[in-house]
């Protein structure tokens, strides 16, 4: 696409030669806030998902959906704030600009780095394109003399490296964005803030003197440019509950269907274990109490006591209206009531494969049938945990993942559930129907039972990410197999789904076409002996 520059103020440039121009403004601890107002309300409406903290200088904030940070009303987080907002702004309309446009912006064109001045009110629609020309660090900064507005789908785009926290819009009046609209960087606007129904921002929407109201929207800060990397909490030492996959210290553990299939170890502490097939159980089935499940049940209380005792860094306000395509990042978060999960919830490690999530339950926790928690960017079902103090209950066809440990609560997982984790209660029954549960580690834990053999000194490959849904990737680590064996997949039935010759060292599997569910994988030699089997999971 053409670059579309109108006019270069070279003049500007030759008067100040020593500026730097384009540099990114300081946001100080405005950076950490999604959403702004030093003089205004914050109203956020339908289903909106904002990532980042949020909060107003002077008025309050309405908010009916869970959101993924703190509230600041009239402390001294939103005092800081506004100081540090008025700054950056000062900042951004100071910047000597390199290049002036006309108001008309997008319309297909395509800007490289610099600082732009708008001397009028501005819309801007169909596609506007920054491209960064390879350079990451690239500043693009737009100065808005006037109002500015968005048409109907209107999208930033960002190329070659450009990043969405090197973009900022200092606009000296109100923004308005229509209707499914993509923005992308930080606005500060000397005016109101208004976002509708399927807009997205990749940044925030800050306001010196105005209401920031959302509606049907996602607001989300931007990573890069030298935010905190997110770890969340340290994660607890699992000991001998690692190689649980169903277990009650004080309660019974049945299975209601034997088609249910379990990788990992079931049993109780107290009570009797019932009606798992074992040839579809690779792990040992503690049919009674006996030393194994004595010290689990040990275990898992120091497990239990040390997720509760965490500092919550995140309070979910509402915990009735869980789910609903809410996104969490790694943190500690916690719920005061019974909650209601329904749909979506989308964990995000933001790129950090070692990034641990905890959630804190104080009060029921059930989900809707079809539920699903989904492992974005890096998360890895090992490192997320549900503490629920009180009964779980996982409904039909939910796809879950993390361990569950219900404290002083039974679990009931009902049919044609996936559980890439662990279900565990200090003091209740755990049902299971029907349903598949893997636990998301076999690191340390010597089964033999099945077609999974855990613990095994040589692998020959390994294949990620496990749940997976549109591609899955096979990594060989023993490269003298390169182009001496195939992988074959195989569907609960039996039947051979996909096979593939092995041809180099890392080689991604097309799996759009995989209905969720349960698969079977063999690592064939040349002489069609297995040299390595396991499970995959399918989540579409």
């Amino acid at each position: 696409m053409k670059t579309k520059i109108l006019l270069s103020i070279t003049a500007a440039i030759l008067l100040f030669p020593k500026m730097n121009f384009g540099q990114a403004p300081n946001l100080g601890t405005a950076s950490n806030f999604a959403l702004f107002s030093t003089v205004g309300a914050i109203n956020i409406s339908g289903v909106s998902q904002i990532t980042g903290d949020i909060g107003t200088n002077s008025g309050s904030t309405t908010v009916f959906v869970n959101v993924n940070g703190n509230i600041h009303d009239q402390d001294g987080a939103s005092s800081q704030c506004a100081t540090d907002l008025q700054l950056a702004y000062n900042q951004l309309t100071s910047a000597v600009p390199t290049f002036s446009i006309a108001p008309g912006l997008g319309n297909g064109d395509t800007l490289v780095a610099g600082v732009y001045y708008v001397a009028a009110a501005s819309t801007l629609d169909l596609n506007l394109i920054l491209n960064a020309k390879g350079n990451p660090n690239a500043v693009f900064i737009f100065q808005m003399q006037a109002a500015f507005s968005t048409g109907p789908n209107a999208k930033v785009k960002l190329i070659n490296g450009a990043l969405a926290c090197n973009v900022y819009w200092g606009v000296n009046g109100a923004v308005g964005m229509s209707a499914g609209t993509t923005m992308r960087g930080t606005l500060i606007a000397n005016g109101a803030i208004n976002m509708n129904a399927n807009d997205t921002l990749e940044g925030r929407a800050l306001s010196l003197s105005g209401a920031v109201t959302v509606d049907g929207s996602m607001v989300y800060t931007p990573v890069g440019c030298g935010s905190p990397l997110l770890t969340g909490p340290m994660a607890p030492s699992l000991a001998s509950t690692a190689c649980y996959a169903v277990f009650s210290t004080d309660g019974s553990v049945a299975n209601g269907d034997t088609v249910t299939v379990v990788t990992g170890d079931i049993g109780t502490n107290m009570g009797l274990t019932t009606n798992y097939d074992t040839l579809k159980v690779t792990g040992k089935d503690h049919l009674i109490p006996d030393a194994s499940t004595a010290q689990c049940a040990s275990d898992l209380t120091n497990v239990s006591n040390y997720l509760n005792a965490l500092t919550a860094d995140i309070q979910l306000m509402y915990p009735a209206q869980f789910g609903n395509n809410l996104v969490l990042t790694p943190h500690t978060y916690v719920m005061n009531a019974a909650v209601t999960f329904t749909d979506t919830l989308y964990l995000n490690a933001m790129g950090n494969a070692n990034a641990v999530f905890v959630i804190q339950v104080f009060g029921a926790f059930a989900t809707s049938t079809f539920s699903k928690v989904i492992l974005t960017n890096g998360t890895q079902a090992q490192n997320v945990y549900w503490e629920v103090n009180g009964a779980v209950s996982i409904n039909n066809y939910s796809i879950f993942n993390g361990t569950i440990i219900a404290n002083n609560g039974a679990i009931n997982i009902t049919k044609g559930v996936i559980l890439n984790g662990r279900a565990m209660s200090t003091t209740g029954a755990v049902q299971t129907v029907a349903d598949t549960i893997t636990i998301p580690n076999t690191s340390g834990c010597q089964h033999t039972t099945g077609i999974l053999t855990h613990g095994t000194a040589n692998t020959t490959a390994a294949i990620y990410p496990n749940p997976f849904s549109s591609s899955a990737t096979i990594s060989i680590t023993d490269v003298s197999q390169i182009n001496n064996c195939e992988v074959r997949i195989y569907n609960v039935l039996g039947a051979e789904v996909m096979s593939i010759p092995v041809t180099k060292q890392v080689t991604t599997l097309e799996t759009s076409s995989f209905s969720s569910g349960v698969y079977f994988y063999k690592i064939m030699d040349n002489t069609n002996k297995v040299i390595q089997s396991g499970k995959l999971i399918a989540q579409q």
